[in-house]
């Protein structure tokens, strides 16, 4: 299961991609056209070209998730506009949540964050949550 935490690093591609590529071909996108590394924990959210379905990559320490998500009825309501030469575009766990709903995320109100967690906190506190006794 894939949890939604406050700090999980969440960044969606801005270009559709082609949904036949599989785990592999999204992991070579993200090393060759997002300049990114696919197994540093963030979460990646690709979509199709006719925004019908979004695919989730992500790297949980022992192997690698990808989750499709094909909406039943209709389209995405909302995807960032790309500003420019930005191939990436950050987004909080709650608005992934709205996103996958069909909601907008831009237009959802939150409660404000009352102390923002470090990166290497909160990448420090997964990795000792995760050792067994």
């Amino acid at each position: 299961m894939i949890q939604l935490l406050p700090h999980l690093r969440i960044m969606l591609a801005y270009q559709p991609v082609d949904f036949r590529k599989g785990l592999d071909g999204l992991i070579g996108l993200c090393r060759a056209e997002l300049a990114s590394d696919a197994y540093d924990g963030t979460l990646y959210v690709f979509r199709n070209k006719r925004g019908t379905a979004l695919k989730i990559l992500v790297f949980d320490g022992i192997g690698m998730w990808m989750v499709t998500r094909r909406f039943s009825e209709g389209k995405l309501r909302w995807w960032p506009n790309r500003q420019s030469d930005l191939k990436l575009h950050s987004l909080q766990a709650q608005q992934l949540s709205v996103l996958l709903y069909q909601g907008l995320p831009d237009q959802a109100s939150f409660a404000p964050v009352w102390r923002a967690l470090p990166q290497h906190q909160a990448a420090s506190a997964s990795s000792a949550s995760s050792v067994s006794p």
